[in-house]
């Protein structure tokens, strides 16, 4: 189901619909900038969103379901020559050989089972400091990363704790991250386009 559904103030900001993501193209299968989820995973974030609200946050959604074809595509882009401009954004301690053993991409993503999220906490409209943008493969994106001022320590904090609350567990390489603990469709990865 699409999130502003049941939450019509959840932003969006689908990275993968567009070029402004590590590939620099759109993602296959992402035919329109939508956060779909599975019901169960939907209402899950909408316990959390109404949780942030009531203490003054918002949440942007950067991805929600993501078709198989397009995790498919991330493989296929690692083996393409190098693009300085999303390396810097992006990755720029790392190699993209580097990114799959280290666990920032995979060949088979929790995302493709419809119940994981990337998100972000807003305030009044603008993402909270959190250290990293969204998508910054380094160890500054790790959950306990060293180097975080109090403010952006005390923003991940809250994010993940109202996350857990919710019923999402957390990856540890990724403060965005986030995925449904009781996931209805565990062993299944997903392939319909976002339309």
């Amino acid at each position: 189901m699409d999130v502003q559904e049941l939450i019509p103030d959840a932003e969006t900001e689908i990275r993968y619909a567009t070029a402004h993501n590590l590939t620099g193209h759109p993602l296959a299968g992402y035919k329109a900038g939508r956060a779909l989820m599975t019901v169960e995973a939907a209402k899950a974030l909408a316990k959390a969103a109404e949780k942030l609200r009531t203490m003054g946050y918002g949440i942007r959604i950067y991805d929600a379901y993501r078709p198989q074809k397009a995790v498919t595509d991330f493989v296929t882009w690692s083996s393409e020559a190098e693009n300085g401009e999303t390396k810097a954004e992006f990755y720029p301690e790392l190699e993209k050989a580097d990114l799959f053993p280290m666990g920032y991409i995979a060949r088979k993503s929790g995302h493709s089972r419809g119940s994981t999220v990337d998100l972000t906490l807003t305030k009044n409209g603008c993402p909270v400091d959190m250290g990293t943008t969204f998508d910054r493969m380094s160890d500054l994106s790790h959950h306990g990363a060293a180097g975080l001022t109090e403010a952006q320590e005390a923003n991940r904090a809250l994010l993940r704790g109202v996350m857990a609350w919710a019923g999402f567990a957390p990856y540890e390489n990724e403060w965005w991250h986030y995925r449904l603990m009781n996931e209805p469709y565990p062993e299944t990865y997903f392939d319909f386009d976002i339309e």
